[in-house]
């Protein structure tokens, strides 16, 4: 940490911290004759890589710049059903416990999800996705606007079932997870439509960033990858991705490309370990395959490896108590987007996405960012406290 210090001509003394080059905090101090001073708000410096040009944002109005963020997000959608009850006996039929269920909860799961911790953070998301025509279809179309979210990019399929991931919990610990679900693409006559809906809307509205989310259920083919990819491109509009095996190395040339270490190290041909030297051979051959612009890693309990080309470095985790890690990759990459639309540095994304992606594993269940948390982590971890 360095600390440079200088007075400009009005007596104000100003002190900025430098965090490894980084991270740049400004604190002011008014001096006046009796040689007190008024500590003024917290200034976090960034640079606009986008555009070449300085900006100052304090912590405040970068989390209130999320509110005016609009988001296409577009994947896989999921239900995430939780069956709450009581074990105090093993079966006489087989050696299992059971359950004696006291009651159910769906949540949205998936893309869904994406879109949910987008809101949550303030910003506009516009979800697009297939579901089936069956019960668990009108289920999740209650829940659209239950959680307030925009429905009309959602197209019925009557080829597939919309997917459904039960869990069944007890004492806050999953005893069991069964899934509903057709793996299969989208036909051609089901994508023209999904591509259709996506290309009227953007005629119309304006979008700052785009997500896609895969979950191997289908939504994501070559063909439909490509053209989804075309429009952002067309439109100038920037497009993170968080990527599956199946279609690993189609998403070519993304703004920020956004795997986990067990995704790597099942789509590379070559072992990969949570060190430095180790991810950043994974990360150039990424580069080399996809043509990403930049890369992030997330490493679990280890935090996250960052690449934007021109430096890397593995950004640490903050202590937590753990509870579920479900949906916390839904986290980072919503994080990671809206924070590319403010055109914030990788350095400041990842510390950010890191933040949010830990927080809601310290809560059971697929749940959203805290928004109010988040920001007074944040703050808390600008000012070293």
């Amino acid at each position: 940490m360095r600390f440079d210090v200088w007075l400009k001509p009005n007596f104000t003394l100003l002190l900025t911290v430098l965090k490894d080059g980084a991270m740049r905090t400004q604190l002011k101090f008014i001096l006046t004759k009796n040689y007190t001073y008024d500590r003024q708000p917290l200034v976090v410096y960034r640079i606009n890589s986008r555009e070449n040009e300085s900006e100052v944002m304090n912590v405040k109005q970068l989390f209130e710049s999320y509110n005016k963020v609009n988001v296409l997000v577009l994947g896989d959608v999921i239900i995430d059903r939780y069956l709450y009850g009581k074990v105090d006996r093993i079966s006489p039929e087989a050696p299992v416990p059971i359950v004696h269920l006291k009651n159910t909860d769906n949540r949205l799961g998936g893309a869904a999800n994406v879109a949910l911790n987008v809101k949550a953070m303030g910003a506009t998301p516009f979800l697009f996705s297939v579901i089936g025509q069956d019960d668990n279809a009108e289920i999740f179309q209650k829940l659209m606007p239950e959680n307030n979210l925009w429905a009309e990019g959602i197209l019925q399929s009557k080829d597939r079932c919309t997917t459904v991931k039960t869990r069944v919990m007890s004492n806050n610990q999953q005893l069991l997870r069964v899934d509903r679900e057709d793996k299969h693409d989208l036909t051609e006559n089901e994508q023209e439509q999904l591509l259709e809906k996506i290309k009227l809307f953007l005629d119309v509205q304006p979008i700052d960033v785009i997500i896609l989310q895969d979950y191997n259920k289908g939504v994501f083919s070559l063909s439909m990858i490509q053209r989804i990819l075309k429009e952002g491109w067309t439109r100038d509009i920037p497009v993170v991705v968080d990527p599956k095996k199946n279609h690993f190395f189609d998403f070519k040339s993304v703004d920020i490309f956004k795997p986990n270490l067990k995704e790597i190290r099942e789509s590379l041909p070559f072992d990969i370990k949570p060190n430095l030297e180790s991810l950043q051979k994974a990360s150039d051959y990424l580069r080399s395959e996809s043509k990403c612009k930049s890369i992030v890693i997330t490493l679990s309990e280890k935090g996250m490896f960052i690449d934007d080309g021109n430096q890397s470095k593995i950004i640490p985790t903050q202590i937590r108590n753990i509870a579920d890690v479900c949906g916390a990759g839904d986290s980072v990459i919503s994080l990671t987007a809206l924070s590319l639309a403010l055109k914030l540095n990788l350095e400041d994304i990842a510390v950010l996405s890191n933040l949010a992606g830990g927080q809601v594993c310290e809560r059971v269940g697929v749940v959203p960012i805290d928004k109010k948390q988040l920001e007074e982590e944040y703050t808390n971890l600008v000012l070293g406290i």
